[in-house]
């Protein structure tokens, strides 16, 4: 026979509500004592099994439904107080069997059927527990919740880091995530279950006097018992009644406390404390020192002496165990409290993202935050387009900056700054809008187009009139990405070039050996690569870029002339980003005569560092600007050609307004490709009329 489909999960979502219903039944049905008994015995049982539950948990958070069941079983075991006084208060007349066996063999077996020595023992249990346990268990708890809840942020930005510098995986990140919200919450709970525990048996003792004057007063009354009967009675049965509660209460309160001092091990309790005690240097002088205790007169010799020799015993095993004993460790070097180091002072990390504590939640992603994953997809997807691996984001909050402000540093400069509104979408103008929104106007922070903030809930409303919506999470990360990408020149080191020319090795061994670190240092090359990036030239063909480089590297070792030098080779990888195979690439050109004489000016200058006059300079960007605007509005990439003589100064002259456009010398467009020119920067005599 089998059971239909779904009728498992359901007995086990039943089980806990009706237990808590049979919870309820206990405090107000009377129970016969025999239902009684049972229910004593399985208090007991339970109490044991968490007991070795937590006994053979590894980590804290293997019982992470502890608090659960510690409030669960305490409920459970008050239950039972109520119903077993119920009984011993209306039966107790009959004798001590009438509140059946269990308290029965407590109350005799356990303290010799002497009331005052039961009051006693229960006492000191109480006091073992109050005292002891239970109040060093709440302490640790308390401790643990504070430093735990301290430590969070902390741990969720270590986590971060990993995921960015991909030492670990998005799922390994999501699963150390879970692990230190459910320990918070672990170790918070615990903070409040250890006062169940205190609570517990303040209520057993206070359950204990009830039946005791309860007893004293109904025995003479309702029963006709002289008061030495009543109080041989009734106290026999509250004591056996209270050390009945009291002994599974100790077993959960130890219990609390293995949990709570647990400290993370790959073994059980048992084998963590197995391991650290199993050396015979901890058991040679404990068999030395008790072998003089019992050769000394007047001394239990029949007890010190096997004792001893247990003790011996243990060492010589544990020698033999572990062959020779392992080395001492070294001493401790003292610390020198008035030296400060480097990494104090220092910040190994290229790239920052600052945020004002209203941008926390954006981070957190327990509360769904999105931009920690979306930093990772920015990073993985320009260390595609780069060809090198974009150092990884640390995000950190920083009380100077305004509660809803970011800053984007890289290299220690603030490469970028804005304000977001976390609870809110940015409407951007796409041009091509219907109708405006009320809103607070702002500026998108990476292109600089009109944009507007609106409540999350009228994102579908901007998004019909023609907007373009977007989150504060991805406003951050394409703000960052765009930075990035402008900065790529400075997110490229002497390591991340030797970890290119590594990865080369295995394809082109004779080719790395031919260009590094002879001819070419390593610094040189690091700045000809730099200086490609610094013109949006990606590092992906690196093998080409090698090649042109150990090439040109037999002419000149200058890292600026290597540049100029191997531009020609890298042309067609210039010119496949501007317009497809069979498109014709769209060009500006300078005229001829504005060309000759910016030439002419230097030659003049062998520095190079003045090379355009700067009203001419001026004039030259305004008509540059002119001629650019409709390829602009029309987002057709273009590239501005001039002489190989002059490309370095236009280069920088252009830079500043169009950062973007490349400047190619005429070398470096191919023979066969077909040149569409959009338009001719006019002569000196035009620009100044």
């Amino acid at each position: 026979m089998t059971l239909p489909s779904g009728f498992a999960p359901a007995a086990r979502g039943f089980a806990l509500p009706g237990a808590i219903l049979l919870l309820v039944a206990l405090m107000v049905v009377p129970i016969p004592a025999l239902m009684l008994d049972a229910f004593f015995i399985m208090n007991i049982m339970i109490s044991l099994a968490v007991l070795m539950v937590a006994l053979n948990a590894q980590k804290p958070l293997d019982f992470s439904a502890f608090p659960s069941v510690l409030l669960f079983a305490t409920l459970f075991r008050l239950g039972l107080n109520v119903a077993s006084t119920r009984v011993v208060l209306g039966q107790g007349h009959e004798g001590t069997s009438a509140a059946g066996h269990v308290i029965e063999a407590f109350g005799t077996f356990l303290i010799g059927g002497d009331y005052v020595v039961g009051l006693l023992v229960f006492a000191i249990l109480v006091i073992i527990n109050m005292i002891v346990v239970t109040k060093g268990a709440g302490r640790v708890s308390e401790v643990s919740a504070r430093f735990t809840l301290d430590a969070l942020p902390g741990k969720q930005m270590a986590i971060d880091a990993d995921l960015n510098a991909g030492l670990i995986t998005p799922d390994e990140a999501r699963a150390r995530r879970v692990e230190v919200a459910t320990e918070a919450d672990f170790h918070g709970a615990m903070d409040g279950s250890s006062k169940f525990v205190k609570g517990d048996a303040v209520a057993g003792l206070l359950i204990l006097a009830i039946n005791i004057i309860g007893g004293l007063i109904l025995g003479p009354v309702s029963h006709g018992l002289s008061l030495g009967e009543a109080a041989q009675t009734y106290i026999q049965l509250a004591v056996g009644d209270a050390l009945v509660a009291q002994i599974p209460a100790l077993l959960l309160s130890i219990a609390a406390a293995a949990i709570v001092t647990r400290v993370s091990s790959s073994h059980d309790l048992a084998g963590q404390i197995g391991s650290q005690f199993g050396s015979h240097k901890t058991w040679a002088p404990v068999s030395g020192i008790l072998g003089l205790l019992g050769v000394l007169p007047g001394m239990p010799h029949l007890v010190i002496l096997p004792a001893a020799g247990a003790a011996g015993f243990a060492a010589w095993k544990l020698r033999r165990i572990a062959h020779r004993p392992p080395p001492p460790a070294p001493p401790a070097e003292p610390v020198d409290l008035s030296r400060i180091g480097w990494e104090e002072v220092t910040d190994n990390l290229q790239v920052m993202l600052d945020i004002g504590y209203g941008l926390v939640p954006l981070v957190d992603e327990r509360r769904g935050g999105p931009l920690m994953g979306r930093i990772t997809g920015v990073r993985r997807q320009l260390s595609k387009d780069l060809g090198f691996v974009v150092p990884q984001v640390r995000v950190r909050d920083d009380i100077n900056l305004a509660p809803f402000t970011y800053r984007i540093v890289i290299g220690g400069v603030v490469a970028g700054e804005d304000h977001v509104s976390p609870d809110e979408v940015l409407a951007i103008d796409t041009g091509q809008v219907v109708g405006r929104l009320p809103g607070k106007a702002a500026k998108d922070p990476t292109f600089g187009l009109d944009a507007v903030w609106l409540p999350a809930g009228d994102g579908d409303a901007a998004t019909a009139a023609g907007y373009l919506v977007v989150d504060p999470g991805t406003v951050i990360a394409t703000h960052l990405n765009q930075c990035l990408l402008q900065n790529a020149a400075d997110l490229l080191g002497p390591d991340e070039v030797q970890a290119l020319l590594d990865g080369l090795k295995d394809r082109a061994g004779a080719l790395v050996a031919a260009l590094c670190p002879q001819p070419v240092p390593l610094t040189t090359l690091t700045a000809v690569l730099r200086g490609l990036l610094a013109e949006n030239v990606p590092l992906k063909e690196f093998r080409r870029i090698a090649a042109a480089i150990a090439s040109a590297a037999q002419k000149t070792l200058d890292a600026e002339e290597l540049l100029e030098l191997i531009r020609p080779e890298l042309g067609p990888l210039i010119i496949q980003r501007l317009c497809g195979v069979r498109e014709p690439l769209r060009v500006m050109t300078l005229e001829g005569q504005l060309e000759g004489l910016l030439g002419q000016a230097l030659r003049s200058d062998p520095s190079r560092r003045h090379t355009i006059e700067p009203e001419l300079g001026r004039r030259i960007l305004d008509a540059l600007q002119r001629a650019a605007q409709p390829m602009i509005a029309e987002a057709k990439p273009f590239a501005l050609v001039v002489q190989p003589a002059i490309r370095v100064a236009i280069r920088k002259l252009v830079r500043t307004v169009l950062p973007d456009t490349p400047v190619m010398s005429f070398f470096e467009v191919p023979e066969d490709k077909a040149v569409e020119v959009v338009a001719v920067i006019g002569a000196p005599e035009a620009l100044a009329a």
